[in-house]
């Protein structure tokens, strides 16, 4: 499939300016004035005019971006790349001349009638002119869907325990929908909400799990710091952890090191392909005393002596 970019030799993060740059360069070589029939430059000229149309539009170049080529083809035809574009603005001051405008240049790339509305219902069937039956149709006779892309912020806890979350937006007015979360969905998954983007298209929401305050994240395991005292480590004891969903108690071996990681089988995330969660692991941190007692600097001491 098509890489936007590599056509216009720029890279993926490069500003409005350069990408109009580069292809006015390259316009400048391949422009159908310049190449005088030759259908293989013809095609060339094309295959530039369609990068910059996606590249020079934020929405169109954020679809391109979040589906890839062949995604991005699936939801934009040839004429949702160009419509909006202004390659006259471009060529104006390359090749003086009347005429010389998007209509035109298009038309002379594609062919006559470039400019037809094409119209799509909900269900995504394309009809030219309108859906209706005789004439063009009128811009307002049964517009084309588009769809939209959003982030969506959600706790481990959502994560966690899967749920419902409501959402506004705007498109044309201010839209409210209910979102539903899946179990166990974690930072860079989609999820698709059919018809709710622009005039029937797709609402894509793209999911970040904030950072949580006690449990840290891996895959579907997860990881909490516990401190226990000094006796505690030597001496071994049981003491209660937090979980996602209750506290537990654990035994904490003697003579257990600082650091040392503890697994509870099974409370960690849960899958989110289904069937059962991962682990919970409890790093055990030994806590030092700030300050130390005469009698217990003393034992200290002594301990030192017997080689402690």
């Amino acid at each position: 499939m098509k890489d936007y970019y590599n056509i216009l030799g720029v890279k993926k993060g490069a500003g409005k300016d350069e990408i109009k740059k580069a292809y006015r360069k390259l316009a400048l070589k391949y422009h159908p004035d310049k190449t005088k029939g030759d259908k293989v430059l013809e095609e060339k000229f094309k295959e530039i005019s369609e990068a910059y149309a996606v590249l020079s539009n934020d929405e169109k170049r954020k679809q391109y971006d979040m589906f890839g080529a062949e995604g991005f083809r699936q939801r934009f035809s040839q004429e949702d790349i160009f419509r909006g574009v202004d390659l006259g603005d471009i060529f104006g001051d390359l090749f003086q001349g009347s005429g010389v405008s998007s209509e035109n240049i298009l038309n002379q790339l594609f062919g006559g009638g470039f400019g037809k509305k094409t119209y799509r219902s909900k269900q995504g069937r394309g009809y030219a002119g309108s859906p209706f039956g005789g004439g063009t149709g009128g811009e307002n006779s049964f517009r084309q869907g588009q769809d939209l892309a959003m982030d969506l912020e959600i706790s481990l806890r959502d994560a966690y325990f899967g749920g419902e979350r409501h959402i506004s937006y705007r498109t044309d007015k201010l839209e409210d929908v209910k979102v539903k979360i899946p179990k166990g969905i974690d930072t860079g998954q989609k999820l698709r909400l059919g018809g709710k983007g622009l005039h029937g298209g797709d609402l894509y929401l793209t999911v970040k799990v904030l950072r949580d305050p006690i449990f840290a994240r891996d895959g579907d395991d997860l990881t909490v710091d516990r401190e226990i005292k000094l006796t505690e480590a030597v001496l071994g004891a049981s003491i209660e952890v937090p979980t996602m969903e209750a506290p537990k108690r654990i035994k904490i071996p003697p003579m257990t090191q600082s650091h040392t990681r503890i697994r509870i089988k099974g409370h960690g995330m849960p899958h989110f392909s289904g069937g059962g969660n991962g682990d919970l692991y409890v790093r055990v941190i030994v806590r030092l005393p700030g300050k130390l007692t005469g009698s217990q600097e003393k034992l200290f001491h002594d301990l030192q002596k017997d080689g402690l």
